[in-house]
Parts: structure tokens; sequence; C-alpha cells
């Protein structure tokens, strides 16, 4: 059927404008602040929809944006002036936005057409009933636009910032002694974070926002020799993810956005026994060939 062919597709550009970003997430080690970020942002949403008095889809980027750029930024500082630990101070900060943000939803549930079950969950199965209209055309889902632009700005931003985003991946104290703006680069990356957060909020919940950040990258860092390898690999995973999990949520009859999580999660699991069978394998290959070296 047509809506299957949208949700698959919409689910495809999610996975894959967020695995894009989570590589990065996860070669710095701030997937925590990935999670934070897709939390959080649920304020700048209700907030944004409060001041302009509609859900007007700039106002909402624009506000979960700002509130994603003051989640990192806030997270920095409760570090540096107190001696909570980083990933404390994270926590501390996006559970705490969540939570205003779920108050609010709560307060205007009247008003506002989110839920705290929308907000995790998400129903991707609801994304072929909201389309844009063009004149008297039908031009597809909404959700569906607004990822794939999403989709574009990443990848044009990474594919012109590729050494830079690198660099600093890697050598941030090497960026910092040649001149280049650790501190542009990393806000740069949260604006980027931000914005997937909320463009796939609506369509697929904050739980598999989080699953498609983490996992695909995690994924591919087991196996990946290069930071190009590494994001063509997370994109692979991300679109198995959502092709295994779309047909497991056919055939149990369950959540979509849940059954790609759990499978984004299962290849992870295969692809670390995988791993682990190929090492003891080799070792066993070595012990054989001292062995006979030694009957020789």
């Amino acid at each position: 059927m047509i809506s299957d062919v949208w949700i698959i597709a919409t689910a495809s550009l999610v996975a894959i404008s967020c695995s894009m970003v989570g590589v990065f997430l996860v070669l710095r080690r701030m997937s925590l602040l990935g999670d934070a970020i897709s939390h959080s942002v649920l304020l700048g949403i209700v907030l944004a929809y409060l001041i302009a008095g509609s859900r007007s889809v700039v106002a909402m980027m624009i506000g979960a944006t700002l509130i994603g750029l003051l989640t990192a930024w806030l997270s920095n500082a409760l570090h540096r002036v107190s001696k909570i630990q980083t990933d404390a101070s994270i926590g501390i900060i996006f559970t705490w936005f969540f939570a205003l943000g779920v108050i609010l939803i709560s307060v205007y549930a009247g008003q506002v057409d989110l839920d705290q079950e929308c907000v995790l969950y998400g129903e991707i199965a609801f994304v072929p009933f909201d389309t844009v209209i063009w004149g008297e055309q039908e031009l597809g889902p909404r959700a569906l636009w607004i990822i794939g632009g999403v989709f574009l700005v990443n990848l044009i931003l990474i594919v012109l910032a590729f050494e830079r985003f690198k660099l600093v991946a890697f050598h941030p104290a090497l960026a910092l002694s040649l001149g280049v703006s650790v501190s542009f680069w990393h806000y740069l990356l949260m604006t980027m974070v931000s914005l997937t957060t909320v463009a796939s909020f609506d369509a697929v919940g904050a739980i598999l926002v989080v699953a498609l950040l983490v996992i695909p990258a995690s994924s591919a860092y087991l196996l990946a020799s290069s930071l190009k390898s590494m994001l063509w690999m997370a994109a692979g995973y991300a679109q198995v993810s959502v092709l295994l999990g779309y047909a497991m949520a056919v055939w149990l009859d369950s959540s979509i956005a849940a059954s790609i999580a759990v499978m984004a999660g299962v290849l992870l699991i295969v692809t670390v026994l995988l791993l682990q069978w190929k090492k003891q394998w080799r070792g066993s290959q070595v012990k054989e060939a001292m062995l006979d070296g030694k009957l020789q």
C-alpha cells in the first residue's frame, strides 16, 4: 500500500538523519548529550506554541533549537562552575527541562495536540494522513518533507565542513592550536542535533530518536576504519533497522517506532557477538599454528 511506502520513507529519512549526526556524538563521547537534547526540546516545542499561538513548524524549530543549545550550554556551565561530573550535569539539566515540558503539556493538554505518550513513542503510522497540499495536488506527508529538508541541511554541512568536523572530533586540542573555533563547531553540531530531533519528534517520538542517534553509530564504530566508512555504515545500520523493525511491527501488530528501536539494538548485539566470535576464532587459529610449529 502507498501508506506503507510513506511510513518507511519517513522512517528511513529520520534514521539516516539521526545516524549522521549520531556518528559525531559517539566519536566525541557525547551520546548522553544527544539524549538530553532529544528530551529537552519538548520544552522548546511547548514554549514556541505558547508564544506563537500555533503549531507553526518554523516557530517550533526555532524554539526547540534554542532550548537544545541552552541545554548544551547549561550542562557545560554547571560542570565548569561546580564539582558535578559532566554526565551528572547533563542529566540534571535535561530531566529538569523535560519535566517542565511535560508539566506544560499537562496544563495545556486541551489546547496543544501533544501528550506524554505521543512525545515518548510517537505514532509514525499516522504520518500518511497529514499531507502537504499544493493547489489541488497532494505532495505527500508533511513529516517527510520536514525531515527531508533537515536531512539535506545536515548532509550539506557535513560534506562542506567534513575536515573541520573530523579534526574537532578526533583532535580537539590540535584544532585549538591551529586556531579552529572548537566552540563554534560544537554548537553547530548541537544545532544539527536539535533540528534533527524536532523534525523527527512528532512522527517517531523521543525513544526512537535517541535510539537512532546512538545505536547505529555505535554499531558502525565497532567495524569502521575511517570516519567516512563509519558514516556509511551507520546509515546502513539505520536503514536495515527501519526495514526489519517495520516488518516486525507488521508481524506482531506492535508499535512501529519501538520495533525499529528494538531491531537497532538487536543488530548491535549481533555485531558484538560476531566480533567476539571472530576474535576467538583468530585466537584458536594462532594457537593451532603455534602447536603445529612446535610439533614440526
